[in-house]
């Protein structure tokens, strides 16, 4: 496969479009030396349900949002360095098949192709383009990445007393540093992760003891803003900030890509350098 020239009339013009589909609310996406390599539909985890996704593939970032009307129009711009994402794959199980994560420092989620071909070309570009921003930059690559959210389906009770079951009063929460789904007793700490927030965040007591006594060896507890408050004093909210989604929109993978009209029935494209009209 060959990517797209850096500055061909071709890549410009399809930046362009996927600029047009995000709309106002979108941020620009044509940089000098920017490459848009490939784009598609994944299956993205989202805290209460799997939801569609566009997603599209720079080659120093991952662009993804949600899909208003196919092809024409996306919202819900998010922008993902690709410097800081690092990839692991997911077994199959009964459920879900395809499926990997992508990982950050600020947030981490998992996402599931409709083929394990698309999920290794995707798996295989996305790393490629880790690679050659790192080797470019001689930066290293970032050593701790988000947790995973627990989707709030797969704990009908908390995750740390075990005990209490969630209901329309009783709220799930879950923890910023391990991912679990927690009742508000069991996450009624915060504490400071610079790497997802200026402000001291919702975590799980057995994490927070654990945190704090990293902190107490290392002599920096001038540097740690929590305070053991109720988490729900700060306003902080636990929705997904996914969960609007257009009314009627499909939520399988019946979604075909944007360019290369050969590639109909698959939901992922490397765009190609041959000088043939998008």
């Amino acid at each position: 496969m060959s990517i797209i020239v850096v500055n061909s009339e071709a890549n410009t013009r399809r930046i362009a479009m996927v600029e047009s589909c995000f709309g106002s609310s979108g941020q620009p996406l044509g940089v000098p030396g920017r490459v848009l390599v490939g784009e598609g539909v994944l299956t993205k985890m989202c805290r209460k349900k799997p939801k569609t996704r566009q997603f599209f593939l720079f080659n120093d970032i991952l662009v993804y949002g949600n899909i208003i009307i196919n092809k024409k129009k996306y919202n819900k711009q998010h922008i993902i360095p690709l410097e800081e994402v690092k990839l692991e794959s997911l077994e199959d199980d009964n459920q879900y098949k395809n499926g990997w994560l992508i990982k950050t420092a600020s947030k981490s989620f998992a996402v599931y192709a409709a083929t394990a071909v698309e999920k290794g070309e995707w798996m295989a570009h996305i790393n490629k383009c880790i690679d050659d921003l790192l080797r470019k930059s001689g930066k290293k690559a970032v050593a701790e990445h988000a947790a995973v959210w627990v989707p709030d389906g797969e704990a009908p009770v908390c995750m740390h007393c075990k005990k209490s079951q969630f209901t329309l009063l009783n709220r799930r929460h879950h923890c910023r540093k391990c991912g679990a789904v927690v009742c508000g007793p069991c996450s009624s700490k915060r504490f400071l992760l610079p790497n997802q927030s200026s402000k001291p965040l919702r975590v799980c007591i057995h994490c927070y003891e654990t945190l704090t006594q990293a902190i107490n060896k290392n002599h920096n507890s001038h540097d740690v803003a929590h305070r053991g408050v109720n988490a729900d004093s700060s306003g902080e909210e636990d929705s997904d900030d996914e969960e609007e989604i257009n009314k009627g929109q499909p939520e399988s993978h019946d979604l075909v890509s944007v360019f290369r009209p050969q590639f109909k029935g698959s939901q992922y494209s490397m765009l190609r350098n041959d000088n043939t009209n998008a």
